[in-house]
């Protein structure tokens, strides 16, 4: 299979449409529907369903999405990673990505452990929306990432775990539900004057409900301190947090670890030294 099936397979897989997706490809219709016959030929099996309002995908053919979504992603990542080390042969600086405003402290720690070992290399800090930190590892954007799990999806990855912690609820300090001592996930998504905020996908959509639409960890606190809005964090939140905010423990939300990840084919060194200084911490 050339990359070059799977990016027309992935083109009508999204667009639910031939014609969209030859128009998307800048290719005429006609030689896009004959590589995707000869795709299903070779395959052996039907990856659409044709129906007079475009392609749907069959079971297969969403098996196929998934899995030639990430063979795209991995030969994208190839290019991107080989350009930056022939810029820089044997000193090309490695990207960190992690999410804005989390993990400040000990992304402050890691970093002066790594420049403290020989041989260390420059490292790229690349400060990312929530849930952006896995795609640009997958896609070669980034060579390690600070990713939280239950939150981030960290299949494929080689990991080492750095903490684990509970969540607390961050609200304003004169709020009266300041003052309880321990709250549920549903009481603290219950507070009327205070909805949680809504954090956009990966395609920059929101999910339907009164929170404030948010990008990042600054402009949420922001909210909470003016009284409009609460969040809920992990509790090493609580060491950047400033005069005006409250924290509330929450008695079911699920323990966040924080987690280093890199690519288990990386043959960086200083992927590899950046992974030891964080296990030594």
């Amino acid at each position: 299979m050339e990359t070059r099936e799977l990016r027309y397979f992935v083109a009508v897989a999204e667009e639910a449409h031939v014609g969209r997706a030859a128009e998307r490809l800048g290719m005429a219709q006609p030689p896009l529907s004959r590589a995707i016959a000869q795709l299903e030929r070779r395959l052996g099996a039907d990856l659409f369903v044709r129906t007079p309002r475009g392609m749907a995908l069959t079971g297969v053919g969403r098996t196929l999405l998934d899995e030639g979504r990430a063979a795209l992603a991995a030969v994208e990542a190839a290019e991107r990673r080989t350009r930056r080390a022939a810029e820089a042969p044997g000193r090309a600086p490695v990207v960190l990505t992690a999410k804005a405003g989390a993990s400040s402290e000990l992304m402050a720690k890691l970093l002066d452990a790594y420049a403290a070992e020989p041989g260390a290399v420059a490292v790229d800090v690349v400060l990312s929306p929530p849930g952006h930190q896995a795609l640009m590892l997958r896609d070669g954007r980034a060579d390690v990432a600070i990713l939280h799990r239950p939150f981030d999806d960290v299949s494929g990855f080689d990991v080492d775990e750095l903490a684990t912690e509970e969540q607390v609820l961050i609200l304003p300090s004169g709020h009266p539900a300041s003052t309880s001592r321990s709250m549920t996930v549903a009481e603290a998504g219950a507070i009327p004057d205070l909805p949680l905020p809504r954090w956009p996908s990966l395609d920059g959509s929101y999910p339907d409900g009164p929170g404030p639409e948010l990008r990042d960890l600054t402009q949420v606190l922001q909210l909470v301190r003016l009284g409009r809005a609460s969040v809920v964090l992990p509790e090493s939140a609580r060491a950047n947090l400033r005069d005006g905010l409250a924290v509330v423990p929450l008695t079911d939300a699920p323990r966040v670890t924080t987690l280093i990840a890199w690519p288990p084919h990386s043959t960086s060194a200083g992927v590899a030294g950046l992974v030891r200084a964080a296990g030594a911490l």
